[in-house]
């Protein structure tokens, strides 16, 4: 019977306690509780089904939370945070627990990263750890091995394995299988040293990682087109994997130079073959002049042909009675150098547009012989003049030169042709007057 001084405050109905559900209870006041355990005023503690099947929380208690079961399989553990050990919270410690088990979290436990797969590493896969404390691990051949804070190491497959609470795992790294024209960059992280290992299966050592190389984008450009950064099933663009060794398939009868910044040496390749480049190794880009009348900067190429080729170009030239003629010239050039000679492939690049300036010098040296001839004469004998002009004569027989040599960058135009000539109007000998 209620007291008149008495007050209901609420109804509480007792809890059903299952194998798979605990009470997680707090004390709000100091107090002996039905177990007859003491407990001080903020403690908290579980009630689980060995204890009571059905549990009514007392006035000096309050019901947290309800805990669910927490099971882990044979093929699964959990790092459980703060654990509870004979009764007492092992504050800033942790516990590797792996399955197949079952637990209640107590109060103030808490899994980190939830409950974790164990790690099944096949034959080309392998961990790379490292250690957060000092402690005690065996190697790869069972022997017993003592580890400092920060060491390095991997373990490899085929096995299963569980990290202890020293023990961090960093990555996952499997076998890079290469073909033989196929390559990857690899920097050791302890000197610095960036090197490029190329063909056969290699796995990452634990002091080295995969380092990327950085292109101009001149040459990702040309690269693309090429097809080395297309997708062979697509065909579409794909995105470039700067850890691979760059390669360019260099076309017949053609050179590429490689510049290594290290050893500060150019590297001449010949074709047909292919570049694989270095760390420290870049292409050189060669711009050359194109169109007509020629401009800079047209043409923007990684190989440069040796011919034999030829180049068209646009002359304004003037004779001497001031008649202004549009020429377009036709030269058949070809670099005299012997594929497989460095000293010779090496000049080809001494001249970083040898079109621009090639048809540069035959233009001064056309606009020259034609400034002073007059019309009539250069409309007869405009073929003679020009290949006079270009080829010059010979001091011995005093007959035209065969072909051009421009010895400084190897390069020989054997052959000029007129394709096309407009007449201009014909200058006035007054200037204004004023």
């Amino acid at each position: 019977t209620q007291s008149t001084w008495e007050e209901i405050v609420s109804i509480v109905n007792a809890e059903v306690l299952t194998e798979t559900t605990a009470l997680h209870l707090e004390a709000l006041r100091n107090f002996v509780d039905v177990f007859g355990q003491d407990r001080k005023a903020g403690e908290q503690w579980l009630v689980t089904l060995e204890q009571a099947e059905t549990y009514l929380p007392g006035p000096n208690e309050k019901l947290r939370r309800k805990v669910p079961l927490t099971v882990v399989s044979d093929r699964q553990f959990c790092i459980v945070v703060d654990p509870w050990r004979d009764g007492r919270q092992m504050l800033g410690q942790k516990e590797v627990r792996r399955g197949r088990c079952s637990f209640f979290q107590f109060p103030g436990e808490r899994l980190e990263n939830g409950i974790q797969q164990v790690f099944i590493l096949g034959a080309e896969e392998a961990l790379l750890l490292t250690a957060q404390e000092a402690c005690d691990d065996v190697d790869s051949d069972g022997k017993p091995v003592k580890r400092s804070p920060g060491d390095k190491w991997m373990i490899y497959g085929p096995r299963e394995y569980v990290p202890t609470v020293a023990v961090q795992i960093l990555e996952r790294r499997q076998s890079i299988p290469l073909d033989e024209n196929e390559g990857i960059y690899v920097r050791d992280t302890k000197t610095g040293q960036v090197r490029a290992v190329i063909g056969g299966t290699y796995m990452l050592a634990p002091d080295e990682e995969l380092w990327e190389k950085k292109l101009p984008d001149a040459v990702l450009e040309k690269l693309a087109t090429q097809g080395d950064l297309r997708d062979r099933g697509s065909g579409q663009k794909a995105a470039r994997d700067a850890t691979r060794v760059v390669t360019y398939s260099v076309p017949h009868n053609c050179v590429v130079q490689v510049y290594d910044y290290k050893s500060k040496r150019p590297r001449i390749v010949f074709g047909p073959d292919m570049v694989k480049l270095g760390p420290d190794e870049q292409f050189t880009v060669v711009r050359l002049s194109g169109d007509k009348p020629k401009r800079a900067n047209v043409i923007t190429t990684l190989c440069v042909s040796l011919g034999p080729d030829f180049m068209t170009d646009i002359v304004v030239v003037e004779t001497s009675n001031h008649a202004r003629l549009s020429l377009q010239l036709a030269y058949n050039w070809q670099f005299e150098c012997a594929v497989g000679d460095p000293v010779a492939g090496a000049k080809v690049f001494n001249v970083a547009d040898f079109v621009g300036d090639a048809c540069n010098a035959m233009a001064s040296r056309i606009r020259g012989a034609v400034a002073s001839e007059p019309f009539d004469s250069f409309h007869k004998n405009s073929s003679s003049i020009i290949k006079t002009a270009v080829f010059g004569i010979d001091k011995e027989t005093q007959k035209v030169r065969s072909s051009l040599s421009l010895k400084k960058k190897k390069l020989i135009v054997k052959r000029v042709e007129i394709k096309e000539g407009e007449k201009g109007e014909k200058k006035k000998r007054e200037e204004r007057r004023k």
